[in-house]
Formats: C-alpha cells, sequence, structure tokens
C-alpha cells in the first residue's frame, strides 16, 4: 500500500481530533447538500438547545437561520473579509432579535463560549460545496453546524510538494471560486505532514505563521504535525480564537483585514488574563523579541481582559514612554476598531479618567503620571501594560506610576530587557514566581524560526584617517600660548569630543558618497529602502545636504524632533505635524514612491515598522537596548528579503555584544557578521560541488549539462544538492555584490545553471526548492546564454575595494594573475610603439620582483599602476564610432525588455533618446547635478511619450547606458 495525503496526514488529524472532543461524521452522512455552506438541521437544533425563546418557538431558528444566509449570499458584493466580519459578529454574540415579550429584542447565542459543553463539534473530511465551481476541503471542523476550520493536506512523499502549495489552494483557488464557504471561519489550516501553518481569510500564504506549543513537538515530523495541530484545534483553542484573538482591522490602504493571532500572542495574552484573574502574583514580564508583534499582544491581551466576567468591566491602561509610540500604539487600537478605548491627551485628561474610575482601554504615556500628587485610584481591577518596559519606566516617572495606582496589575512587554544594576527589567517587572524572570518569552531564535523576523547582517565600513598630528600640535601650541595648564586641558577635551569628529565635513561628504555608492549596488536593485541614523540634528541636516548633491532630492527626507533653539529654517522644512509626518512615512513603505532613504537621529529607531526598510547606515554611537531597538527596524519580513543589513561607519558592532550579554547564548545567532559568511562561502561552493564527482564543469553544451544532471538522478539526489544550493543562494544574496565572490562566479553560474534544469517546473515552496534571490536572478539573467569567462580586467582595475583587497592579500598568484591579463591586453597592440613601452615596464617589474629587489606588496602596487596605464592607453588608441556603438547598445537593451504587449517601434526609440540626449549633454556632464538632471529628463520625455515611463527598471538600465556612451 502507497502513502498519499489521503491515508497519512488527512486521516491522521481526523482520527487525532476525535481523541480531543471532536465527534467524526462522514460527509456522506450530513444532513447537508453541497449547495450548503451550512449543516443546518445542527444549527437549527443548537439554536434551540442554547436559547430559551427559541425553544419555546422553534421555528424562531429559522429567522435567525436565515440572517446567517443572507451574509453568505453578501460575500459577492460586500468581500469575504467585511462578510466574515459580520458573521463573527453574530456568531461572538452580537445579534439581538425581538423574541422577548412584547416582541423585547434578547441576545441570541450562536455559540456558547462560557459552557463549550453545550456545543456540538464535529469534524469531517472531503467537504463539497459547489459555487462557481465545486470543491472539497480535506478537513472540515464544524461547531453547531457552522464550519469554523478548514485545512487543506498535501502528500509528505513528494519532495517538491510542500504546506505553500496547499495554502496557495485554498487562497488563489478556493477563496476565490467558493468563497462563501469561508465566510464563517476562523482560519484555515494547511500542511504537507512536514510543517504546519495557518492564516486568516484572505491573507497572503506569505503571512501564514507556524503554531509552536513548548512539549508538542513529535519524535518524528508525521507526528510532531499532529501534534502541533490538535494543540490550536482543541474545541476551546479554537474558540478562544474566534472570541478573544481575531482582529479585523484598515491597513494603511484603506482596505479591511483580518488578523489572527500568532501562538506567542496567544500563549501571552492567556497567562496575562490568567495572572489578572488568579489575582495573587501582581506583575510579569514579557519579553518577546524585537518585531514579533507586541502591538498587537496588546490589543488581544486588552481586548479579553476587558470582556472577562470575573474581572468586573476593569481598566486596562497601555503605557508607553514616547509620544510616537503613543501614535503608533493608539492607531493599531483604532485600526482594529477595540471598542471604549481613549487616549488621554494631557496630564489633565488621564487623571480625570482616573479619577472618574473609567472602565476602558487608556492610552497614555508614562511621562502623564509626572504630576500624580499621589494616589489617584486605588481599584485592583486596574491592568498596566507597559510597552517597551524599561527607560523611563525603571526609574522616577515610574515610581509615581506605582503611587498613583497602588493595587494595580503590573505587566511590562520589551523586545529588549536590561540586565543592570541601577536598571533592571527583570527586577522592575519580573516576579520571582517565574522562571528565568519572564512570565512569557519569545526569543530572537524563536522568531528567526518562524521567520516573524529575518536575522541581521553586519557590515562594518569603518573610515580610515591620516591625522597629522606635528601640525596639529604646533597650531595649538600657537593658539593656547597664553593658556594657563588647566585651560588648555579643559580646551584639548572639548575639542576631543565626539560630535567634532562626526561633524566634520570631510568626513560626512566621503561616508555619503559610500552610502550612495553602497545604496545603489546593494539595496536599489532588489526594490528595498534604507536609513541613515546620523549622531545629531546637525548631522541630519549635514548628510542630507551631502546626499542632495548625489541623489535628486526626492530621493531622502529627513524625519526629526526640533528643539526650541534650532534655526527656522530648518523648522520651516523638518517641522511636520503627525499627519503630515505619518504621510510621510506612508511614502517610504510605498514601492512606488521615489522616498527611498530616511535620514534620522533618535525618531523612529522604536516603534517605527516599514518592512520594505532593509538597510540602516549607522553613524551614531549607541549602546544596550537602544541599539538593538534600532537596528531591529531593519528585521521585517517583506517579500523575498532575506535579511536586514546594518552598515555601520562608527563601530558599534562591540556594543550589540554588550547589548546581549544578559543571554548570549540565546541570541548568539541573531547577528551575523558579513565577513563571517565570506569565511562560510568556499565550503558552500565545495559542498555543491561535491554532488558533481568527475564532471568538467568548464565543459559547456549538452554533453556538459547532461553529466551533471547524471550526477543526481533521483529526488533524494536532486533534494539534497538543492539543500546545498539553497544555502550557497542565500550567502551569495547575502555578500552580493562583493569582490570576494569573484573567484566563485563562473562555479556559481555553473551550479545555478543546473539547479535551474533540474527543479520542478512549478516551483513554489520556500523548503527544499527555494525561490532564488535576487542577485542569483540576476546573474542567470546576464550569463545564461555566455560561454567561456569573460574578460573581466577593467573591473578588477577600477574597483576600489578590489584594488584594495589585492594590496591587503600581499597574494602574488593574484599579482601573477593580473600579470597575465594585462599580457593579453599589450599583444593586441603589439606594434604600437606606447604599448612596446609598457611592455618594456612589465618586464622590468618582473625582474626586480624576481630578483627580491621589491617585495610582494610593491609588485603589486606597480602592476595595479601599470594596469590602468594600459586602460587609459587603449582610450587613446583605439577611437570607436561613440555614436554607432551608443545606439547599438540601447537597440540591444529594448530589443531585450521588448514583450508581445509592448508593440514598440524600437529603432524609433532609440533615435528620439539618441537626439534628446544629445541635445542636452556636454562635456563632463556626468560629473554635474545640472548634467545629470538635464539627461535623465530628456530620458524620461523619450520614454513618456512611448508609455514606458513607469517602468523604473528600464529608466535606471537606460540611463546607465547613456552614462557610459554619450
Amino acid at each position: 500500500m502507497s502513502f498519499d495525503e489521503a491515508n497519512t496526514i488527512r486521516d491522521g488529524l481526523r482520527d487525532h481530533l476525535q481523541m480531543i472532543g471532536w465527534n467524526y461524521v462522514p460527509r456522506s452522512r450530513l444532513p447537508r447538500s453541497e449547495g450548503d455552506v451550512l449543516v443546518e438541521p445542527y444549527l437549527r437544533d443548537a439554536l434551540i438547545r442554547l436559547n430559551p425563546e427559541i425553544a419555546a418557538r422553534p421555528d424562531r431558528a429559522d429567522e435567525v437561520i436565515y440572517k446567517l444566509r443572507t451574509i453568505l449570499l453578501s460575500v459577492q458584493s460586500e468581500g469575504l473579509v467585511r462578510s466574515n466580519e459580520r458573521f463573527a459578529e453574530i456568531v461572538c454574540g452580537g445579534l439581538s432579535m425581538p423574541f422577548g415579550e412584547n416582541y423585547r429584542h434578547v441576545p441570541v447565542t450562536v455559540i456558547d463560549f462560557v459552557n463549550p459543553e453545550n456545543n456540538h463539534f464535529v469534524t469531517t473530511t472531503e467537504y463539497s460545496f459547489s459555487g462557481a465551481a465545486t470543491k472539497r476541503a480535506d478537513n472540515v471542523l464544524l461547531v453547531n453546524g457552522i464550519p469554523l476550520v478548514i485545512g487543506e493536506c498535501k502528500t509528505p512523499t513528494r519532495p517538491a510538494v510542500t504546506w505553500l502549495d496547499a495554502a496557495r489552494q485554498i487562497h488563489e483557488d478556493y477563496e476565490q471560486n467558493i468563497p462563501a464557504l469561508f465566510v464563517p471561519t476562523v482560519f484555515s489550516f494547511a500542511t504537507e505532514g512536514k510543517t504546519f501553518y495557518y492564516g486568516a481569510v484572505r491573507a497572503p500564504p506569505d503571512v501564514w505563521a507556524p503554531w509552536r506549543e513548548e512539549g508538542t513537538a513529535g519524535p518524528s515530523p508525521l507526528a510532531d504535525v499532529i501534534e502541533t495541530a490538535m494543540s490550536l484545534l482543541a474545541p476551546a483553542t479554537v474558540l478562544d480564537i474566534l472570541k478573544n484573538f481575531s482582529l479585523f482591522a484598515t491597513d494603511k490602504k484603506n482596505r479591511k483585514i483580518k488578523v489572527v493571532c500568532r501562538h506567542q500572542q496567544y500563549d501571552a495574552a492567556n497567562k496575562i488574563v490568567r495572572r489578572v484573574a488568579d489575582g495573587r502574583v501582581k506583575k510579569g514580564l514579557i519579553w518577546h523579541f524585537q518585531g514579533s508583534g507586541k502591538s498587537f499582544l496588546m490589543v488581544f491581551a486588552a481586548q479579553k481582559l476587558r470582556l472577562h466576567p470575573a474581572l468586573r468591566n476593569p481598566t486596562v491602561i497601555v503605557v508607553v514612554d514616547r509620544t510616537d509610540l503613543d501614535t503608533q500604539i493608539s492607531a493599531t487600537f483604532n485600526a482594529a476598531d477595540i471598542p471604549n478605548t481613549v487616549n488621554a491627551a494631557s496630564r489633565e485628561d488621564l487623571h480625570r479618567l482616573l479619577a472618574q474610575d473609567t472602565r476602558k482601554v487608556i492610552i497614555t504615556t508614562i511621562h502623564k503620571f509626572a504630576e500624580a500628587g499621589g494616589v489617584l485610584n486605588t481599584r485592583s481591577n486596574i491592568i498596566l501594560l507597559c510597552d517597551e518596559a524599561h527607560r523611563t519606566q525603571e526609574g522616577d516617572l515610574g515610581q509615581r506610576m506605582r503611587e498613583a495606582l497602588p493595587n494595580a496589575f503590573l505587566f511590562g512587554l520589551t523586545g529588549t530587557p536590561i540586565n543592570e544594576v541601577d536598571r533592571n527589567t527583570f527586577r522592575a517587572f519580573g516576579a520571582v514566581e517565574d522562571e528565568n524572570g519572564y512570565l512569557s518569552i519569545y526569543s530572537p531564535e524563536d522568531a528567526l524560526r518562524d521567520r516573524a523576523t529575518l536575522p541581521l547582517h553586519f557590515e562594518p565600513r569603518l573610515i580610515e584617517y591620516h591625522i597629522d598630528r606635528e601640525n596639529i600640535d604646533a597650531a595649538f601650541d600657537d593658539l593656547t600660548d597664553q593658556l594657563e595648564e588647566d585651560e588648555r586641558s579643559e580646551l584639548t577635551r572639548r575639542a576631543a569630543r565626539m560630535v567634532n569628529f562626526v561633524h566634520n565635513q570631510e568626513r560626512v561628504e566621503k561616508v555619503a558618497e559610500d552610502i550612495v555608492k553602497h545604496f545603489q549596488q546593494h539595496v536599489e536593485p532588489n526594490g528595498y529602502k534604507a536609513m541613515v541614523v546620523c549622531y545629531d540634528r546637525q548631522a541630519c541636516v549635514q548628510y542630507k545636504q551631502a546626499l542632495d548633491l548625489l541623489l535628486p532630492t526626492d530621493t531622502s527626507e529627513i524625519v526629526m524632533t526640533l528643539a526650541r533653539g534650532d534655526p527656522d529654517e530648518w523648522k520651516q522644512r523638518w517641522d511636520r505635524s503627525k499627519d503630515d509626518e505619518e504621510r510621510l512615512l506612508d511614502r517610504f513603505r510605498d514601492p512606488l514612491d521615489s522616498l527611498q532613504v530616511l535620514i534620522v537621529t533618535s525618531k523612529l529607531l522604536t516603534g517605527f515598522d516599514a518592512p520594505i526598510l532593509q538597510t540602516m547606515y549607522l553613524d551614531k554611537l549607541m549602546k544596550n537596548h537602544t541599539l538593538l531597538q534600532a537596528i531591529c527596524r531593519t528585521n521585517r519580513p517583506f517579500q523575498q528579503k532575506s535579511h536586514g543589513l546594518i552598515v555601520d561607519y562608527i563601530g558599534v558592532f562591540d556594543e550589540v555584544a554588550a547589548a546581549l550579554a544578559f543571554d548570549e547564548q540565546r541570541m548568539r545567532n541573531v547577528i551575523t557578521n558579513v565577513g563571517e559568511l565570506k569565511e562560510q562561502l568556499p565550503q558552500a561552493v565545495a559542498d555543491c560541488l561535491a554532488h558533481f564527482p568527475g564532471v568538467d564543469i568548464g565543459n559547456g553544451g549538452w554533453e556538459g549539462l547532461i553529466a551533471a544532471q547524471e550526477c543526481i538522478p533521483t529526488n533524494e539526489t536532486r533534494d539534497a544538492f538543492a539543500a546545498d544550493y539553497g544555502v550557497l543562494a542565500k550567502l551569495w544574496e547575502a555578500i552580493s555584490p562583493d569582490p570576494d565572490l569573484a573567484p566563485h562566479k563562473e562555479t556559481y553560474r555553473w551550479l545555478t545553471q543546473v539547479y535551474e534544469s533540474v527543479k520542478p517546473v512549478n516551483i513554489i515552496g520556500p523548503l527544499l526548492w527555494q525561490k532564488l534571490g535576487a542577485k542569483t536572478i540576476e546573474i542567470i539573467n546576464e550569463n545564461i546564454h555566455v560561454v567561456g569567462i569573460s574578460d573581466d580586467f577593467d573591473e578588477i582595475v577600477i574597483d576600489e575595494e578590489t584594488v584594495r583587497d589585492l594590496l591587503d592579500s600581499k597574494d602574488p598568484k593574484k599579482g601573477k594573475k593580473l600579470e597575465i591579463r594585462i599580457v593579453k591586453r599589450l599583444r593586441r597592440n603589439a606594434h604600437n610603439p606606447v604599448f612596446v613601452q609598457l611592455g618594456e615596464r612589465l618586464e622590468l617589474i618582473k625582474e626586480q620582483y624576481e630578483q627580491g629587489f621589491i617585495d610582494s606588496l610593491e609588485y603589486l602596487r606597480q602592476l595595479i599602476q601599470l594596469a590602468r596605464d594600459v586602460v587609459e592607453a587603449e582610450k587613446q588608441v583605439e577611437p570607436i564610432d561613440e555614436q554607432k556603438k551608443a545606439k547599438a547598445a540601447l537597440t540591444e537593451l529594448f530589443e531585450e525588455t521588448r514583450t508581445d504587449t509592448t508593440p514598440i517601434i524600437i529603432e524609433r526609440i532609440v533615435n528620439d533618446i539618441d537626439s534628446l540626449v544629445r541635445a542636452v549633454r556636454f562635456e563632463g556632464w556626468q560629473q554635474s547635478n545640472p548634467g545629470e538632471r538635464g539627461v535623465k529628463k530628456a530620458l524620461r520625455k523619450a520614454l513618456r511619450k512611448y508609455q514606458l515611463q513607469q517602468d523604473q527598471d528600464l529608466f535606471d538600465r537606460a540611463y546607465e547606458y547613456i552614462r557610459q556612451y554619450y
């Protein structure tokens, strides 16, 4: 007997669900037709059983069912999320009907959340439904005849099939073609017997989440999935998520979305509620790593606390320590439409709300407790949820908050706890009853495992300086000749301040040049955005001015809080209202908007969420939790983003380690130094090549490809190769572009081509057969038709990083390689006297090195200079028809980008671009801002004529050709 999805995972779930309270009923025995979403006889029985007024007149059940049917039918006009929200409102107790005496409205219970045993729990398989098409769900869980959970299973025995295939079938097929079936659902799940993910209606599969509960791991993958599923699909858990852990929010584009809790949010919120309901322990610390969803955790906790009957209508106070966090948390609560939520806009507001014994969710900053002046409320059912539980909440303000509410429960939520003598998050919020001081912990490793956050890569780019100490000392002596020793010492101390160092204009300009170069090579091509973190507000202005000389002015913008004494010019440009600032940040979050770089100093370093932010250029000394919070702005998942990148210009990496010192073992995998990734690369290449013993990777054509494929003939061997290639591809994307990749480029291209040739045609899963990174795709597109090794001599000579690498390595083998390439170039012009002279220089350099007159370092230096002279000589003696070459390059570009849906006359486009650009260009325009602006404007004008102006990639590539050839 063979294994398939039915007899393994589908039936395994069916059988285990019966052990935890679900009754199995085969679909053929369900009293329904294929056109019915609900099992109406079950629902009618439940309505009669749970509602005395309906029991007195059973025909009233049909009126309730009619209302539910109306919502099911409305999905075509209202959309699935809105219909799902309306259905949930009724199921969770939001329906009243005139069934009382004298037609008085009374609440109608559809599902009993107080006494769950009064409900009818059924599981079935192959649940068919006919809408625009007939579809069949593998596993369906019904409560009182209402399908609350729908599951899709795939076979665990096919290597190219994953849970993602099942999730996409639900999202792209079932929800589109039979949306009515999903109107009542709490969530759906997908599994292939190896992994288990779940998500809300219309949530794209890339935001679905795993459900991981400690102690549920099974002894094998299939057993692990079943144990995990039993934890999530327990009747009490499903009803709890339906009632307390489902939100309907409005996103930035004003679209309705449904949010279902992740396990860490469910676990922590319930622990908070249980602690408050128990009443014995009055505090607790929740450490959930940066980016793992603490804002929604607070929403879920507040919602369940407010609805808990044993807490007697409590007050929940959400406390933050910054105004921008206040705005963010308020926006989260408001977007989720949490009822009875108020914002304490001032100290007076907060004092009034507490003095009047307000029973709502109150959002405030801790600074509003500054003038509390003693006790404000002594009630014991007040619960404080303190966001980012450190800094001010451990000092005087924290003490005043505790004095104002002496009997309140106190819960601290943080992504970066502090463990210092004078400030200690564990001491301030941790309870001695909790192991290790935590009520709930979701560690960095947990977040990375679940892809709630991404790993951080770290790239130091420290600035080197030449300091003329003799001149400095002489000038200082002249300046201070008349001063006393203590005055000289004070002047020296002030001059040595960091602020004078970072404000150095030459340094700012050099760093800005490096930022632009790095951004254009590493960040912009992949569709991501960046943030520059500056020392202070003056440095923000300096960097803005420097970047504006190198990029269009609308590419970057400053976001900072201005001080009273700042110049009026700053206030006119950067003093924004909350609404204006939020609109600016929405532009930054928009992939299509020209705003690509934010310049900040302290604002946005906590609480700011923009998944498109991938790279942070750090030029500010920070430490401890402040540093960790800042760099974690880059760790949010986004499309194909594989990591956040921190480019360090000031040397803070050791501070990152210090910030994590309280738990180094847990944090060791959070931040990866790019240098360490480079060290792993040769072994990753070797691991991939080990799958092809005896194969000559230089052998192109069909013979070479067949030889490679014959080394991995089975699914097992291909999966093994795919796993090793996946490791290499991630390393390559994280490092690229970098000179250190050059020695492996041909090998990686060959491995990529082999990988492409054997992967399944409809690759979906990001497990073994994972999607290639942007850099890998670029390599394929550029080299798939190329045979042989390209001569990258110019690149090696001109690339400063490569030159520095050559000089630093002192490796004569690299010098020999460069020597061979110089000889090759010299032979092209063997009869030209200029090149004869260069050849004689080469022989002299070789002779001096071989006889020991110069060392390897000097040998490399002279070779590099000679190589530059060779390139310059070629430019002088090999004139070409620049206009013909330029038009040929542009023609090739447009031929490459032409599609059937783009009926363009390529020759006409190229001629238009050529004439417009030549009309505005001038000698040296590439080094002039007006020149660059003029050429870009001309190019956009030409593209607009053919409706191509929106294709940014086409514009960028065409502009680079123009820079090169015009």
